[in-house]
């Protein structure tokens, strides 16, 4: 214990200033690695800077969205795995892309109990992965060590990205009556419905993370809960070149329910039949742990289906090819028609 005589440091405090700029010296290579078009400078500076004029756009407005990785954070550091979570951030880049958007550069703010260079290095490289699968420089970003908040190997990670689109292909526009749907595969819960997933599987049920996720699984419940979201937004901008879109909807937390909605006019409803997808058995799972009522998954999760794409009828089955070509399982999942807004879910 520091006297109270003698002179006080940061570190007495909890605050390791060179473990900060170990960190930053170790994280630079991955910014490097996920420069494009436009950047101007290099880490180091106090803020980013990017060239819109560098690109081809004729009448640009710029889209931008943050968030976080949520309790998904508990998994990563209960594991000691931090090198998806990264990942998961840049899916935030995806909500732009649901609006036309083209995401151009990112920033993320990583904020630990306390700063461990080598894992935030690890995390960062994640972060370096998803910019460079979603198209986006990292532009820079933020480390901060907060002892009295968090204990040591705690962290919470969020994110902000930013991205233009032609002020006319901004999207939604013209979501009519009698659109398809169509659905992009999700893998696993991806950011959302953490805190009831883990409350279902590890408190009520008392599973383990290192059991199998199911009977019979190859993989353990802790690879499942950690697996990386998809970033989609290469293949949207794939999907916009190659059809009239009407709408993209970035399903996340609030599931299909609470996200088609918010693309449709107030006198139509979305109307999505869940026999019409694989839906990953990691959601049944959760469900029969939790004893969780139908409404509520669907109020919550994916349920297998990351990105809705809202087209006209006759474009569905191109839509689907496209999303098939860009690496994704992709199905019409229902169609819009006659209503008051608001998602109907046929579960037979």
């Amino acid at each position: 214990m520091t006297k109270a005589s003698e002179p006080m440091t940061y570190a007495d405090a909890g605050v390791d200033i060179a473990a900060g700029e170990h960190a930053v010296e170790l994280i630079k290579d991955h910014a490097r690695s996920t420069a494009r078009l436009g950047v101007l400078g290099s880490i180091g500076g106090f803020g980013g800077l990017f060239d819109l004029g560098a690109l081809d756009y004729r009448d640009p407005v710029l889209v931008s969205s943050t968030d976080g990785v949520g309790t998904k954070s508990v998994v990563a550091w209960t594991t000691g795995r931090y090198d998806t979570i990264g990942i998961d951030l840049v899916g935030t880049a995806d909500d732009i892309a649901a609006q036309g958007a083209d995401p151009l550069f990112f920033f993320d703010y990583l904020s630990m109990g306390r700063l461990d260079p080598d894992i935030a290095a690890t995390i960062v490289g994640g972060i370096a992965q998803g910019c460079r699968e979603a198209g986006a420089a990292l532009l820079g970003g933020e480390m901060s060590e907060h002892p009295q908040l968090m204990q040591p190997g705690e962290f919470d990670l969020v994110g902000f990205v930013v991205g233009a689109a032609e002020r006319g292909d901004v999207l939604p526009r013209d979501v009519s009556i009698g659109d398809a749907i169509v659905g992009i595969a999700s893998p696993g819960l991806r950011c959302n419905g953490y805190s009831l997933a883990r409350r279902a599987l590890l408190e009520r049920a008392g599973r383990s993370l290192d059991d199998p996720a199911w009977l019979g699984a190859q993989t353990s419940l802790a690879d499942e809960l950690l697996r990386p979201s998809v970033i989609y937004a290469p293949a949207l901008a794939a999907i916009r070149r190659g059809v009239p879109v009407h709408a993209f909807a970035h399903i996340t937390g609030g599931g299909l329910v609470g996200n088609l909605n918010r693309v449709l006019p107030p006198d139509a409803d979305a109307r999505v039949a869940r026999s019409r997808w694989h839906e990953p058995e990691i959601f049944g799972e959760v469900q029969r742990a939790g004893d969780i009522a139908a409404d509520e998954m669907e109020a919550v999760f994916n349920l297998g289906i990351g990105m809705g794409v809202i087209v006209p009828p006759d474009a569905a089955a191109h839509t689907v090819e496209l999303a098939n070509a860009a690496g994704h399982d992709a199905w019409v999942i229902g169609d819009v028609g006659p209503g008051t807004g608001t998602v109907k879910i046929d579960r037979v």
